[in-house]
């Protein structure tokens, strides 16, 4: 399935990634070999994602049993609950749909959707999804400051894998070690086949509750695009994503999109499109020169699937880092977040074109690429002149402290262990410098 996938999406290019002897590891387990299991009457599924207004809106998405309407109710967030009565209901738009999935050509769900308009910045809400009669708990967030105030937020790589069972572990010790994110991001490869919905439902249970107060931001991988390519037709039911991507092309809605949150401009890429679409590349190359060339924020993280430098020793995403690389270092982008290649590597890289195997020596200096994997399922990690710290068969997560002054990243293992640690700065010319950071003890 993954080869046939990936040579849809890129030709021959793909084709010689499939054609890669089997990795010794354990086939993973498909939840897709099991029957669907119907959506309820109840609630779930529930998700929050951030719009372009992060400081005044919400966008809360969830699904149902067919044929039930949707409302969210909501309220200004209190130390007691008499917040209750001063609720507000607002409908949602419902799309009562019929999908072809893996496990049933005919499944049936009700997918609702709604943005939060007006809210008040840096506050917290509760809210709670229902049909009128049957309704979710009461959940909260907290909105975005209008300002460039710290914050912190989560990075994974794929869970793809038996997320449920194994990847899961990786995204509970996020929280456990940056319970207050502002946000997720999850750079592609959420699930293993793009149209399983059980596979869907094991993401959003690996997450659980914490989706639905914590706005997760994902970008896709080629997992989550069938042939032709055609991204899976769940993607955006169950996501609101900003709708801020290349003006008028709908085939990049809700995959390519930014966000600016508190003094850092957030990119979605989709780099399945941007390897195998040359009419998409060139759109998405367009927009992001207007988008990088127009920031007011201190701040650059774009993240994607695809790494522009791969630390497999099989793969060579060159269409990407060709077309990419050169806006990076034009404009000076900060962090390059990606995945795809199932090890973790982290280096800094300078201007200039460059081949697959990058810079010959590490540096402080230059954008900072990182390659992360949260699931199980593990790939060689080749060795890399210009990384300054790597891992194979490590599964990961990232917690980046933003400030008006620095960025400070950690990487840890589904564990907890501190893998990797740099801070992040720039002189008064934006010239960024990167310091490697003592590990804490563990």
């Amino acid at each position: 399935m993954l080869g046939a996938a990936l040579a849809a999406l890129g030709g021959p290019a793909f084709a010689r990634q499939a054609e890669r002897p089997l990795r010794p590891e354990p086939a993973p387990a498909q939840a897709s070999d099991r029957r669907v299991v119907a959506p309820t009457l109840q609630p779930e599924r529930i998700v929050l994602n951030l719009t372009a207004d992060p400081a005044h809106e919400m966008a809360v998405t969830w699904r149902t049993a067919p044929g039930l309407v949707g409302h969210v109710e909501y309220a200004q967030a209190e130390d007691g609950p008499d917040f209750v009565q001063k609720a507000v209901r607002v409908p949602a738009l419902t799309d009562d749909a019929t999908i072809a999935v893996r496990e049933d050509p005919a499944f049936k769900a009700a997918y609702h959707s709604t943005v939060l308009k007006g809210l008040k910045p840096e506050t917290v809400y509760a809210y709670r999804v229902g049909d009128g009669e049957r309704w979710s708990e009461w959940l909260q967030f907290r909105t975005a400051a209008t300002t460039a105030k710290p914050f912190t937020f989560l990075y994974m790589g794929d869970m793809q894998n038996n997320i449920l069972s194994e990847a899961s572990r990786t995204m509970r010790m996020a929280f456990r070690k940056a319970g207050d994110a502002a946000f997720v991001i999850h750079a592609g490869d959420l699930i293993n086949r793009h149209d399983s919905d059980n596979e869907w439902g094991e993401w959003f249970a690996a997450g659980g509750f914490l989706y639905a107060q914590t706005p997760q931001m994902p970008t896709p991988g080629n997992h989550e695009y069938g042939r032709g390519p055609v991204l899976n037709p769940q993607w955006r039911r169950q996501y609101t994503l900003p709708e801020t991507g290349p003006a008028g092309v709908e085939k990049l809605k809700e995959t390519a999109w930014t966000v600016d949150y508190q003094g850092l401009r957030l990119i979605s890429v989709d780099a399945p499109l941007f390897h195998g679409d040359e009419a998409m590349r060139a759109e998405m190359v367009r927009w992001l020169d207007g988008l990088l060339a127009n920031n007011p924020n201190r701040w650059t993280a774009l993240f994607l699937h695809f790494p522009l430098f791969s630390i497999d020793p099989d793969r060579d995403n060159a269409r990407v880092r060709d077309a990419l690389k050169p806006l990076i270092d034009k404009y000076g982008v900060d962090l390059v977040l990606q995945a795809h290649d199932h090890g973790y590597a982290r280096g800094a890289i300078g201007t200039g074109a460059m081949t697959n195997a990058g810079p010959s020596h590490p540096s402080d200096k230059g954008s900072t690429y990182v390659v992360s994997v949260a699931g199980p399922k593990m790939y060689p990690v080749a060795p890399l002149s210009w990384a300054t710290a790597s891992a194979s068969r490590t599964q990961t997560f990232q917690t980046l402290e933003v400030s008006p002054q620095a960025v400070t990243y950690r990487a840890f293992t589904a564990t907890g262990r501190e893998l990797d640690a740099f801070r992040l700065t720039k002189n008064a010319k934006g010239v960024a410098r990167v310091e490697t950071l003592a590990r804490a003890a563990r």
